[in-house]
């Protein structure tokens, strides 16, 4: 007999494994501390993954497949994977292994130790779920001095022909129009109430709390509002069609204390977990775009699947280029650690309370709270990437190693040096009061510069140049930031680099 091994991430419902019925093979999941243990995660995170896995069991028992599946508590459960599957090819006398291809790191190297200690057949597949293999990004760059998205990005449409005129011109003239998705959302257009799931996933949070896993965040377990299952993911993407997406590309870099989804999606978690393939996605909104142009334009689309068919793809490729190294980047030599609000909310910053809170309450936050809030205070408090690597893994429902650490240490923390990101993504409070209405309803003034009740990362952003230039003087996209920093008078320097000294040694105050 068989055996296949499939992760929680594995959810792929059209995979090829389930094209034909197969009696002698028995497919194997498994709840295991080993996974809600390398990191603390967030409870909704866990619910999510533990109610789509028996879901998804539940989907391969119904096409009469053999199915083992151990709940966390289960008595046969070693809450290893190694053992686990040793345990069961030993129970069952299986004559080969067989397992996708994992997407982190960890479980890659995990699983090719035991293959390699096994003295049965062993096969690994493909999981049937990316437009490009863990290397293409890597060939695609081969003798480049620098990697750039935007040039990936174009070779990918070219590649799948998605949004071409021709196979070399772009639907509606232009590759990019993200300079069109840049809006601040005032109250209008009006938002649609959310697309709501509410589960009773109170067994699944008895569990957890009574095998005594850490979590971080809040749950309502009698209103789980995650997609746990194809049919809810597929009726969320619907949704997204119909309701939402006319307004996305104009209002994605927006941000609400009120509205905390906006116009997004919520796919990624249907997606990382692999309940959605990313080519179903990105072609079920184009169809509906082009059946819809009356009422939406290209940049509303085009928006959308650039994050999906460029960035998601991209941050991917460049995982498995870099890693295992890539974990243990900090090219800005930053050390402190990262405030005790990232896990309570407690702090008088409207925007990052908001952001904060909304993370925990809901484990997530969109890409903008995540890079120009929680990631810019981080960065510009000079953070061990470590720890933001962390928070970030464990805080949020569609973190995933591969995605979340490329992201954070890369696009976000700038730890990487630039191999993600040309420019690190810092600003002052400027840029949050352009792009959302935080600062209305803050007990710190935007306006201010470096008084007790200014902004603080006002003087963060200018003490954070100041404290890190050496490693910018050749950074062309840094040259103006720069060239105002040398020209600013020093007094003023000095007043606010001593607030921002007193802001990053006690942030608590704040």
């Amino acid at each position: 007999m068989k055996l296949r091994l499939l992760l929680g991430d594995q959810l792929n419902y059209n995979h090829s494994w389930y094209k034909n019925e197969q009696d002698d093979v028995c497919y194997f999941m498994a709840e295991m501390r080993q996974e809600t243990d390398y990191t603390i995660h967030h409870i909704q995170k866990v619910v999510g993954f533990f109610q789509s896995m028996r879901n998804f069991k539940l989907w391969l028992k119904s096409n009469k497949r053999n199915v083992v599946y151990y709940e966390l508590d289960h008595n046969d459960n070693q809450q290893n994977l190694v053992e686990n599957l040793k345990q069961i090819i030993a129970k069952k006398n299986i004559t080969k292994f067989e397992y996708q291809l994992p997407d982190e790191y960890r479980l890659d190297i995990q699983l090719k130790n035991f293959c390699n200690e096994l003295s049965i057949e062993t096969e690994v597949f493909d999981t049937e779920h990316f437009l490009t293999s863990r290397t293409d990004l890597l060939d695609f760059f081969k003798g480049k001095k620098q990697y750039m998205m935007e040039y990936f990005y174009r070779n990918m449409r070219k590649k799948y022909d998605i949004l071409m005129l021709t196979k070399k011109d772009p639907e509606g003239g232009k590759w990019n129009f993200d300079q069109s998705n840049r809006k601040k959302w005032t109250g209008k257009p009006e938002i649609p109430g959310k697309k709501d799931f509410y589960k009773d996933v109170s067994d699944i949070v008895d569990g957890i709390s009574k095998s005594n896993v850490k979590t971080i965040g809040n749950i309502n377990s009698k209103e789980f509002n995650w997609p746990t299952s194809r049919e809810d993911c597929l009726s969320l993407l619907t949704y997204f069609c119909d309701n939402l997406l006319m307004y996305f590309g104009d209002y994605q870099d927006a941000m609400h204390p009120e509205e905390k989804y906006l116009f997004h999606s919520r796919l990624s978690f249907a997606m990382n977990s692999k309940m959605l393939h990313p080519m179903e996605v990105i072609t079920t909104v184009i169809d509906y775009w082009q059946n819809n142009k009356d009422n939406i334009d290209i940049s509303q689309v085009e928006g959308f699947v650039r994050q999906i068919l460029g960035w998601r793809e991209y941050m991917r490729g460049m995982y498995w280029a870099k890693m295992p190294n890539y974990k243990n980047l900090n090219k800005l030599d930053n050390h402190n650690r990262l405030p005790s609000f990232y896990w309570t909310g407690e702090t008088k910053m409207n925007c990052m309370r908001s952001a904060i809170k909304q993370s925990l309450d809901d484990s997530y936050a969109h890409h903008i709270q995540r890079l120009m809030i929680t990631g810019n205070y981080a960065l510009l408090t000079m953070t061990n990437p470590d720890e933001v690597d962390q928070w970030y893994l464990g805080v949020y429902i569609d973190a995933i190693e591969w995605v979340e650490i490329t992201n954070t240490r890369g696009m976000s923390q700038f730890a990487d040096g630039g191999l993600v990101a040309t420019k690190p993504y810092v600003s002052s409070g400027s840029y949050i009061n352009k792009m959302s209405n935080y600062c209305k309803g803050c007990h710190y003034k935007v306006a201010k510069k470096h008084e007790n009740d200014a902004c603080p990362f006002n003087s963060l952003y200018w003490n954070f140049l100041d404290e890190k230039q050496a490693y910018f003087k050749n950074n062309q996209r840094m040259s103006m930031m720069l060239n105002l920093l040398h020209k600013m008078d020093r007094e003023k320097l000095n007043k606010l680099k001593e607030r921002a000294n007193h802001i990053i040694e006690n942030p608590d105050e704040y």
